[in-house]
């Protein structure tokens, strides 16, 4: 086996940021709970949730454009000044896709996080505590529009063949975010410490980012000077498609806390919040594997490689499985061992509905590994699914939710997946036979 080809620089700047945030994520969920009340634990979670709403300000546009961009660099490649070379029709169709990407985003940005801001204190402000979250939500949404931003420009720079780097630039701003969430944690800052590590981070990503790509950036802008593409009619057909997927997506996977929250109460959505974040880490690690042959997956579709791009998605799902699983393993003899240990006690969901969530996520994982391999030929077969699922989960965790016992909750979620994952994959399967 090649093992310098497998941990090639994309892996290990992908693998370094994940492992991490393998480790700053159990130190966080850590601290947490140390210098958090369970209340206060309640909104912290609720917080991240609440903003989660933003996927109505991306609606997949960030896919999108990273397929788009992953197409046009096909033809392209950096020099040694982080200039872009080759054809000179694919670099001005480059520059315009950057243009209308930052015009769109700006435009979202503005329409989507006033709208989020209100509802988030609409749903906060129906408990009534003595916690002074306020003005921490306040900072945290200017601060998530930052961060979109910041992610609109880092998902067109990753789709010219740079997951490497721009894996890189994401440890540099989870750093400097996690260091500054724990040092005001410990300084009793409370939910100011989630509020502002975000608006730092925020602030540090557009900093290396115009720093690290300026040259790139100043050739794309004099372009767009001269040239102009109109993307949207190009870019429309694929993403209202991509954003009925990615706006059901936040009904599968962010409702739990929130609703926790209302029905109730901030103890419970607490723990919801830290066992869901749990199993988004064990996500994140294995999905790099599928990560970081994304844009060489749309660049193979692109040429219609068909070899290359079947035996690079084959490997990259097994070796995602294998690490989920072995993640699975470790979290549940963990919690074996700690058992009646006043750190996690009151802290995490029960095992029963712990195990449902983890089960889900790792469906997810396979499907969103399929996902990634159709949208590599700029198709979105998925919509009817996604947005059936959607409804389905929401509709089920509200009824869980209202009605039946907090250990409940997840049913929903977990049984969806049971029903979409064997869909997909026979969605999935019809597909490649028309597509080879």
């Amino acid at each position: 086996m090649n093992y310098r080809k497998i941990f090639n620089h994309d892996f290990r700047n992908t693998a370094i940021n994940q492992l991490w945030r393998l480790l700053s994520g159990p130190a966080l969920l850590i601290l947490v709970p140390l210098y958090l009340s369970s209340e206060a634990q309640g909104y912290w979670y609720t917080f991240i949730s609440m903003a989660a709403l933003a996927v109505f300000a991306d609606m997949g546009f960030s896919a999108v454009l990273l397929l788009f961009a992953s197409h046009e660099f096909a033809h392209l490649k950096f020099n040694n000044q982080k200039e872009l070379c080759g054809a000179p029709e694919h670099i001005s169709r480059l520059a315009t896709l950057l243009s209308f990407a930052m015009r769109w985003a700006s435009g979202m940005a503005l329409v989507v996080f006033p709208a989020v801001l209100l509802i988030g204190y609409f749903i906060l402000n129906g408990k009534t505590s003595q916690i002074n979250w306020q003005l921490p939500w306040l900072v945290y949404g200017v601060a998530s529009v930052i961060v979109f931003i910041n992610s609109i420009a880092l998902s067109f720079i990753e789709g010219c063949d740079s997951v490497g780097d721009i894996q890189k630039i994401r440890f540099h701003v989870s750093v400097i975010s996690v260091c500054v969430t724990v040092i005001l944690l410990i300084s009793g800052a409370d939910l100011y410490a989630l509020a502002f590590s975000l608006l730092a981070g925020a602030l540090a990503g557009t900093s290396i980012i115009l720093h690290r790509y300026k040259a790139m950036l100043g050739q794309l802008y004099k372009l767009t000077q001269l040239n102009s593409h109109p993307w949207f009619k190009e870019i429309m057909p694929l993403l209202w498609r991509f954003a009925l997927s990615w706006v059901s997506g936040y009904f599968v996977l962010s409702i739990f806390t929130p609703l926790s929250f209302s029905y109730h109460g901030a103890v419970q959505a607490g723990q919801v919040g830290f066992s869901m974040a749990i199993c988004m880490a064990m996500f994140s690690i294995a999905n790099i594997w599928i990560t970081i042959i994304t844009p060489k997956i749309n660049m193979y579709a692109a040429h219609r490689n068909t070899t290359a791009l079947d035996q690079a998605f084959r490997k990259g799902v097994a070796l995602a499985i294998a690490t989920y699983a072995a993640g699975m393993v470790a979290l549940f003899t963990g919690l074996w061992l700690m058992e009646g240990h006043p750190l996690i006690e009151n802290r995490l969901l029960p095992t029963l509905p712990l195990l449902m969530v983890s089960i889900g996520w790792l469906m997810q994982l396979i499907i969103n590994a399929m996902a990634i391999y159709m949208r590599a030929y700029k198709k979105e077969p998925l919509v009817v699914v996604s947005v059936l699922n959607g409804l389905y989960v929401a509709i089920t965790t509200l009824l869980a939710a209202k009605y039946l016992p907090f250990e409940y909750l997840f049913s929903g979620f977990t049984s969806a997946y049971v029903l979409v994952l064997p869909w997909v994959y026979w969605i999935f399967r019809s597909f490649k036979r028309r597509s080879s």
